[in-house]
């Protein structure tokens, strides 16, 4: 029977937390099928499960429990990039080059590696996405009601999220909100996005931070949070972001890499809302990461345009007082 904290949920998900083990492809046909059942009626995958529902699952195999691949030190390192945990969310400073979720060529990604971290936990899951270039803020709810609360907010754009980007060329736009739609382009062998007026609505706001001429440093804060969104609306403007393979230039990208870059230059730096029940405020600062600022100190080194066109770096902050229950 549906709890109340499970409530909400989508009947496909439902199964696949339920069956773990079971191919995806087998949970969606016993749905299709009607083999699962809904108080005694079929069911579509995307149906919302209610409180007090009855879902029957027939007799299925599991393969065998596959412990998640760690690295030689076990996930210890993971445990010390969680940088805010309380009774209903959890926040990692997720690292560059690592997916949120596993998948086709992706063995363990930031929530399977969690999940094993803590597998006492009920429930884990992710809030949004980042790309897995990009390093930074990644909020995982640690209940379902938690989860609700906040695609809620998402949808409204009601939790602000700011990141911090290396951008191609001299900044001149000052700050600079970017409104153009976004939609995926269908059929490219790798996920691509583009700004098209059919496309769905996306907002993105620059601010500089920091000109040296050949790349400025901006912050950059999403009111929305499409695939891809900063790095297509970047590139959409003449200034792609450093380290972009996808949308960036290669000329530049070659020209970072003697400054020492070796990755995207994107970085999910803050994130911020208020719980809807308590009116509590939440803001959570990850600092931009060591080898990044290597990159900005050698720009600077060798930079001649102005200095001090505003602060040079965020600090740390914890969560305000009041965060979280």
């Amino acid at each position: 029977m549906i709890d109340a904290e499970t409530a909400g949920q989508r009947l496909d998900n439902f199964l696949l937390t339920r069956l773990k083990g079971v191919p995806r492809s087998h949970v969606y046909r016993l749905i299709r099928s009607g083999q699962v059942r809904v108080n005694s009626g079929r069911a579509a995958a995307h149906h919302r499960l209610q409180s007090g529902d009855k879902v029957r699952i027939p007799p299925v195999r599991l393969a065998e429990a596959v412990p998640a691949p760690t690295t030689p030190g076990g996930l210890d390192w993971l445990e010390q990039r969680i940088v805010f945990e309380d009774a209903r969310l959890l926040v990692l400073d997720k690292p560059a080059g690592m997916a949120v979720h596993g998948g086709s060529g992706v063995g363990l990604g930031c929530i399977e590696a969690l999940r094993s971290l803590r597998p006492d936990a009920k429930t884990l899951e992710l809030v949004h996405r980042l790309d897995r270039a990009t390093s930074g803020c990644l909020l995982v709810a640690k209940k379902r009601s938690t989860l609700r609360t906040l695609h809620a907010l998402l949808r409204v754009g009601a939790i602000e999220k700011r990141y911090l980007a290396l951008l191609k060329g001299d900044w001149q736009h000052g700050r600079h909100r970017v409104d153009a739609p976004l939609e995926r382009i269908e059929g490219s062998h790798a996920e691509r996005v583009r700004v098209a007026e059919s496309g769905k609505a996306a907002t993105s706001e620059f601010r500089l931070i920091e000109s040296f001429g050949i790349a400025s440093f901006v912050e950059v804060s999403i009111d929305t949070g499409r695939t891809h969104q900063i790095r297509v609306h970047a590139a959409h403007v003449g200034h792609p972001v450093a380290g972009d393979e996808r949308y960036g230039d290669a000329a530049f990208n070659a020209a970072l890499a003697r400054f020492g870059l070796r990755r995207m230059f994107l970085h999910a730096h803050v994130v911020a809302f208020q719980w809807p029940d308590t009116d509590a405020e939440f803001e959570i600062s990850v600092p931009l990461p060591e080898d990044l600022k290597d990159v900005l100190e050698a720009l600077n080194e060798n930079s001649s345009a102005p200095k001090d066109r505003g602060p040079r770096r965020a600090k740390s902050r914890r969560p305000r007082s009041g965060a979280g229950p």
